[in-house]
């Protein structure tokens, strides 16, 4: 009895030193591929509004020495701007509908397109607000981001009934964010930037937590398609908890041209 109780412990023993290192290898995927999709995202930003912007006249003219050029004028002041408004919210909508058909390299790739399409639709960044202060609040967002991460992947607390909240309140800025492109109130666009930084910062914890718990309950499977492609799908959530947490910080604290 002695013997085999031996032997059960060891196996036990094995199977959670293998489900810790092959958690560790997937949490170091999901943060690696939404590192690549951030690079993505703020080279594409950068160099959109590169083309987008010129300090040499133009018809186009939007401050002191700002113009924008043709390229800057149909992304930014033509009918097109809606559709690079919206463009990442229908991707994110259509990636959830296509993910179960999707290879896991054919959801990475469309996860990349994504990350360039937010890119474009945010390149806008560069033209309001200063370099520095969008610099400035990219690291903020990055150390709060990593603590709020690192807490969700240790904290013992039992997180997963802030989900349904969470959600609600990411609809509830969604709706108000549209209903505010028309009113254009300073005061509403300040309280749903206040509540969408706590929202997305909730968020970041209980996405960490829900990654970390979902992979130990489908370890033992050894479904290496499914993980690839929840590992796309982690980072996905991630990528779109800080891109929202540093847009909201942006509007809350950074400095305009």
């Amino acid at each position: 009895m002695a013997d085999y109780e031996t032997i059960h412990a060891g196996r036990v023993g094995t199977r959670g030193l293998a489900i810790d290192e092959g958690l560790r290898a997937h949490m170091n995927k999901v943060y690696g591929l939404m590192s690549v999709a951030m690079l993505i995202t703020a080279g594409a930003a950068w160099a959109i509004s590169g083309l987008a912007i010129s300090h040499e006249p133009t018809a186009y003219q939007i401050g002191a020495d700002t113009y924008l050029t043709n390229l800057g004028y149909s992304l930014y002041a033509s009918p097109l701007k809606w559709v690079i408004m919206f463009l990442p919210l229908v991707m994110v909508f259509a990636f959830g509908a296509m993910i179960n058909r999707l290879s896991a390299a054919g959801a990475q790739l469309f996860f990349y397109v994504f990350a360039a399409a937010m890119g474009l639709s945010i390149s806008w960044i560069f033209m309001v607000f200063t370099g520095m202060s969008i610099i400035q609040t990219f690291l903020v967002t990055a150390i709060a981001f990593a603590g709020l991460s690192l807490w969700g992947y240790t904290t013992k607390r039992d997180i997963s009934g802030w989900g349904s909240f969470l959600i609600m309140g990411v609809i509830g800025l969604i709706v108000a964010s549209i209903i505010n492109i028309f009113l254009a109130s300073a005061a509403v666009m300040f309280a749903i930037s206040a509540i969408g930084v706590l929202i997305f910062a909730g968020l970041t914890a209980y996405d960490t937590q829900n990654i970390k718990n979902t992979y130990i309950a489908h370890a033992q499977h050894g479904d290496t398609e499914w993980l690839g492609k929840a590992a796309i799908m982690g980072a996905l959530n991630l990528y779109l908890d800080f891109i929202n947490m540093f847009m909201f910080l942006l509007q809350l604290f950074g400095n305009r041209e």
